[in-house]
């Protein structure tokens, strides 16, 4: 099977390229953002004539922390209708039969019922301060729905994934993901001798977090059965802590006894979505359990710690 992997340099796109080896009979392209301008719809479309490919992995996206949400909600919404236009439509206007599009937490309500389940989507106002990104990724998992209805050999389908983190997250820049972000500050603290850690706002809010490399897996069993799947399907851990709880654990797993302090005029985003994912354990999905996830943070403390030292030559992987 030939997959255009997009996203392929980010983190779950690593994460993918890494474990691609062993699906038997499994090729990912994922061409380089300077040899397939994901914007450019024209060449986008003359990718697919140069290359056929029977399924596509939609994992590039414009993404960032909530400041630089709040910063570009204009960006983060124009940008990714474009990459989804050229990518989802111009699959589907090559004949790509097979296509998964990787969604987001943030696509449901603000501060909806708990745990979420796939039909919360647009029953209640989002959350403002990633409205843009969020909208966009609405819009995507409806372009594939609308697809896969309007033409029966199109299996479309959209992966509602909860928080994710590992190895190969973007530590310590504005596109770091929150455990790599505060994997960074522990761990910088540490190496500082600074007792003191910074979180924003007052850390109650609850996130649900999974190791991508779990979520890959999943995905890369899935991907010859799609037609099996519903249009949306949550990925998710089935559990949740607060932000304070995750500052905790990652100071406890690296070492630091400092304490944390709390800038209360920070944002915060949403309080709660904790994601139910018992519709996928229908499709063989299985969160990992309390150990896997404590292994999950120190192999992402590790990551950090060689980061510092050297650039790691493959997101994803584990040394």
């Amino acid at each position: 099977m030939r997959v255009l992997l997009t996203g392929g340099s980010g983190m779950l796109g690593g994460a993918l390229r890494w474990l691609a080896p062993e699906v038997p009979d499994l090729t990912l392209l994922a061409p380089a953002r300077a040899d397939l301008p994901l914007t450019d719809r024209a060449a986008v479309a003359r990718w697919y004539a140069d290359n056929p490919v029977d399924a596509v992995i939609h994992a590039a996206a414009k993404v960032g922390g909530i400041q630089a949400n709040i910063d570009d909600p204009t960006g983060f919404l124009v940008e990714n209708l474009r990459l989804n236009d050229a990518v989802i439509m111009g699959a589907h206007e090559a004949g790509v039969p097979r296509l998964v599009f990787l969604g987001s937490s943030c696509m449901y309500p603000r501060d909806h019922r708990q745990p979420l389940v796939e039909g919360d989507i647009l029953a209640a106002p989002l959350e403002p301060t990633n409205e843009g990104y969020a909208l966009s990724k609405i819009t995507g998992a409806r372009l594939c729905d609308y697809i896969s209805r309007q033409f029966p050999g199109r299996a479309y389908r959209t992966l509602l994934p909860c928080n994710l983190f590992g190895t190969g997250d973007h530590f310590g820049s504005a596109s770091s993901h929150l455990l790599a972000a505060i994997v960074t500050k522990v761990v910088d603290a540490q190496d500082e001798g600074r007792d003191e850690v910074e979180i924003w706002g007052s850390g109650n809010a609850r996130r649900e977090f999974l190791d991508v490399e779990h979520l890959a897996r999943f995905m890369l069993s899935v991907l010859p059965r799609l037609d099996e799947l519903p249009g949306l399907l949550n990925v998710g851990a089935d559990v949740d802590h607060s932000v304070n709880d995750y500052y905790r654990m990652v100071a406890d797993r690296a070492g630091w006894q400092g304490r944390f302090i709390h800038d209360l005029s920070r944002p915060e985003g949403m309080q709660a979505k904790l994601m139910s994912s018992a519709r996928a354990r229908a499709f063989g999905w299985a969160p990992p359990g309390k150990a896997a996830f404590t292994a999950s943070i120190d192999a992402a403390i590790a990551a950090y710690r060689r980061r510092k030292r050297g650039p790691i030559a493959q997101p994803g992987a584990r040394d």
